[in-house]
């Protein structure tokens, strides 16, 4: 089976890469490095002893996309290219809308022109807003999506939805993962954002590396074991085996699925600084802070679709999370 990777570079999709070759599939990476370094795709074959082909294209360019399904036979698609920091949606909402709609419909058409029926998504958590009660299941309802990234998601999934209702012969599975931390045991790969870090792991990381002064954690009184909120936290290794379930369901059998990639149970803030520390034997310096506007007390997923419907599930723990990111961290404190 050959595969294309949208944004196959970044973080997600370069463990998604590792994964595939492991099993013995054929990869394209098609990236434009506009969240990811060229490094990576050294690195992953250090990590698997294989090559791959790769094209530097921006999938929101239709020449681009044509060029890659004429020159190689592709059977199924997994799509990451997208934009990402919820908070620089909301500063730059007309960015995020142009780049990630554009990249959805434009990889859907060059699909259709060359017959390529199968899809994974990487959707998001986000897209079900902030009036859902924990554990999010794949039926609630969805329209209160609280940032432009998240709409962007949401979107489109609808686009995929209509496409696929359309067409009696695709498979598209929408997987809307939940907090993706963590980096290949190896150490070679991880997530390695540009400046000062929007997610909890990468910026725990960096202030125990030294990096940063100090953790900010953003209240201490929300209606949780101690106070601090609670996310569903999911290794980046069982993520990408996530994606290669998926692509496995997909490719044999018809129409779209949404399926949750979460561990079906949350850690607080406070846990993951505490878990850290220990693990790892350093200390975390931090400091309380007032609430973020918009903020959730807690949300994880019901994970049970995935359970049954791809037969996967989290496999690795919070200790594993936090020592495999200290040890990408401390390899690579630079990043690439």
């Amino acid at each position: 089976m050959k595969v294309l990777l949208t944004g196959g570079a970044g973080f997600i999709g370069s463990h998604t890469c590792v994964e595939f070759l492991e099993r013995g599939w054929e990869v394209v990476v098609a990236d434009n490095f506009s969240n990811s370094k060229p490094e990576v795709l050294n690195r992953i074959k250090i990590i698997t002893g294989k090559s791959f082909t790769f094209y530097e294209a921006d999938v929101t360019q239709r020449s681009a996309l044509d060029k890659i399904f004429t020159e190689q036979k592709i059977d199924a698609v997994v799509h990451f290219a997208g934009y990402k920091a919820v908070g620089e949606s909301v500063a730059k909402p007309l960015m995020y809308y142009r780049n990630n709609l554009d990249s959805t419909i434009t990889l859907l058409e060059a699909m259709e022109t060359h017959g390529v029926k199968n899809l994974v998504f990487s959707s998001s958590a986000t897209v079900y807003g902030e009036n859902n009660p924990s554990p999010y299941k794949e039926d609630m309802p969805l329209s209160t999506c609280t940032n432009p990234y998240g709409w962007t998601k949401l979107m489109s999934e609808q686009i995929m939805r209509d496409a696929a209702n359309a067409d009696s012969n695709m498979s598209v599975v929408l997987l809307r993962y939940f907090n993706p931390i963590g980096a290949h045991p190896s150490g070679l790969i991880g997530e390695d954002p540009e400046g000062i870090p929007n997610n909890l792991f990468p910026y725990v990381a960096k202030v125990a590396g030294g990096k940063l002064p100090k953790l900010g954690i953003f209240g201490d009184d929300y209606p949780t074991e101690d106070g601090t909120g609670v996310r569903d936290y999911i290794h980046v290794v069982d993520l990408a085996k996530g994606h290669a379930a998926a692509l496995e369901y997909a490719v044999s059998h018809k129409g779209i699925e949404a399926v949750n990639l979460g561990s079906g149970k949350g850690h607080s803030v406070m846990e993951v600084v505490t878990t850290f520390s220990r693990v790892n034997n350093i200390p975390v310096p931090y400091d309380i802070k007032p609430r973020r506007a918009g903020d959730l007390p807690s949300y994880y997923a019901n994970a049970e679709k995935a359970k049954t419907l791809l037969n996967w599930e989290v496999e690795l723990t919070l200790e594993d999370m936090c020592r495999d990111m200290w040890k990408w961290q401390t390899q690579n404190p630079d990043g690439y």
